[in-house]
């Protein structure tokens, strides 16, 4: 039995006349409201201007609002007109339905107002009761709208930016990569294109002119050749930077990760199969500060007690010996002692502040690596020298790639949270979008004054 209810809707221009709950094919509740539209009269002929009479009449559903648990709908009759002149057909205006939708203004508000705030399609889907398409299709619009020109063309930067951040994320498998530009400042996603070569930037620069270049002073950027190189022909002013974290991964997994490779494949063929093993699983002690394995030797431990349970013991450190393997491991290998000392010596010259200091500290640990006759070390000499300019300009600028990595994680949680978005246009507008914290959910009104 249907319960009858008299639920206002707030529509301009629709009256209602009974409110009823009924039930979807899906089993969920929701309020189906009746009413009419407003009497305006018969309209004219866009055609010849003769006044048009009823011909036949419609029902329409409109989704509407949710109220508490429940969707809601609005149904009433709309009118088809006819010239009997110019047998010109029209439909009646329903000043409250959404353009391209079967549903009204106020829902289409509301389903942006969730998409802006930062909800995902999937949780705007089940708080409206729109279906995904629907969903996708309005967040689109409103995408295009905000960041488009004329759903085409990319807005320019909204803020002219000193110090930019260029680097590329995977796209989708098969070795499909896109290039993301930032600015440092503000961490705004600035450009996103497929692809990672030099056209990349070419069409950065070209997007954002050769006047708003001219005011940005240096760019972050990995160890490839192709950004800086097209940097420097068409903004020759710009200083690429190449931050600690790139530096240290390449000689962390290049240098120290090969060299113990190495050393334990020699010592296994000497048969010192004793001094292998202290090399086994021993990467991240040799790639770590003296302090921090101190650090992690100190922790408190969980030790057992006589009745099976176990509590927090803070006099009872728990070591295992970190800093005395690391100490052993390098006074026994004079290779890894090596690589070691030339880590300190790279931490010490980025956090230098003047870049005579800093190129005389890493012009000391490209002769090390040369003294060495190792070719991984001989490789990390040709790295520092290919990229010594990026390196010592660390020294002044003093930025890094970490707000680009911190976006590129938050290109991972976007993709995870839409399970995935084959178009690529739609995820990179929901990119631009997600780099902008700019939601007001109440703005304030603008003082009256008497």
């Amino acid at each position: 039995m249907d319960e009858y209810l008299h639920i206002p809707s707030a529509l301009k221009g629709f009256t209602n006349t009974s409110t009823e709950i009924r039930k979807a094919d899906t089993g969920r509740e929701f309020y189906l409201i009746h009413g009419c539209l407003k009497d305006t009269g018969s309209p004219l002929c866009t055609v010849c201007g003769s006044k048009m009479h009823i011909h036949d009449t419609y029902q329409v559903n409109l989704r509407h609002l949710s109220l508490g648990k429940r969707f809601s709908a609005i149904r009433f009759d709309k009118n088809r007109y006819r010239c009997p002149v110019c047998q010109y057909n029209r439909m009646q205006t329903v000043p409250f339905q959404a353009d391209g939708h079967r549903i009204t203004q106020e829902l289409l508000t509301y389903t942006k107002d969730l998409l802006t705030y930062g909800f995902t399609n999937k949780q705007v889907c089940e708080i409206t009761g729109l279906g995904k398409n629907t969903v996708k299709e309005i967040d689109l619009i409103r995408l295009k709208d905000k960041y488009t020109i004329n759903g085409n063309i990319l807005i320019k930067p909204e803020v002219q930016a000193r110090y930019l951040g260029i680097d590329e994320f995977k796209l989708h498998n098969g070795h499909k990569f896109a290039t993301i530009v930032i600015d440092l400042d503000n961490g705004h996603i600035l450009y996103l294109a497929h692809g990672k070569k030099k056209q990349v930037v070419y069409d950065f620069i070209n997007h954002v002119g050769l006047q708003w270049m001219g005011h940005v002073q240096a760019i972050a950027c990995d160890m490839n050749s192709d950004y800086q190189e097209a940097f420097e022909e068409l903004c020759p002013h710009i200083q690429c930077v190449y931050d600690f974290f790139h530096i240290k991964k390449n000689f962390n997994d290049k240098v120290i990760g090969e060299i113990r490779k190495d050393e334990r494949r020699r010592l296994i063929a000497q048969g010192d199969k004793e001094a292998a093993a202290s090399l086994k699983r021993s990467k991240y002690i040799l790639t770590s500060k003296k302090e921090t394995l101190k650090k992690k030797d100190s922790q408190t431990g969980m030790i057992l007690q006589k009745g099976g349970g176990l509590f927090n013991s803070p006099e009872v450190l728990q070591t295992s010996g970190r800093v005395e393997r690391y100490e052993k491991i390098l006074k026994e290998n004079k290779l890894l002692f090596t690589a070691t000392l030339i880590l300190e010596k790279l931490d010490a010259a980025y956090k230098m502040t003047d870049e005579a200091e800093m190129a005389q500290e890493i012009t000391e640990i490209m002769d090390m690596c040369i003294q060495s006759k190792n070719r991984h070390l001989k490789w990390f000499y040709h790295l520092l020298d290919s990229h010594f300019e990026g390196i010592i300009a660390h020294a002044t600028y003093r930025i890094s790639s970490g707000k680009v990595e911190g976006t590129n994680q938050m290109i991972k949680n976007v993709r995870r949270q839409g399970y995935g978005y084959p178009d690529d246009e739609y995820f990179f507008l929901k990119l631009f979008d997600a780099s902008r914290k700019d939601y007001v959910r109440n703005p304030k009104s603008p003082k009256i004054c008497d």
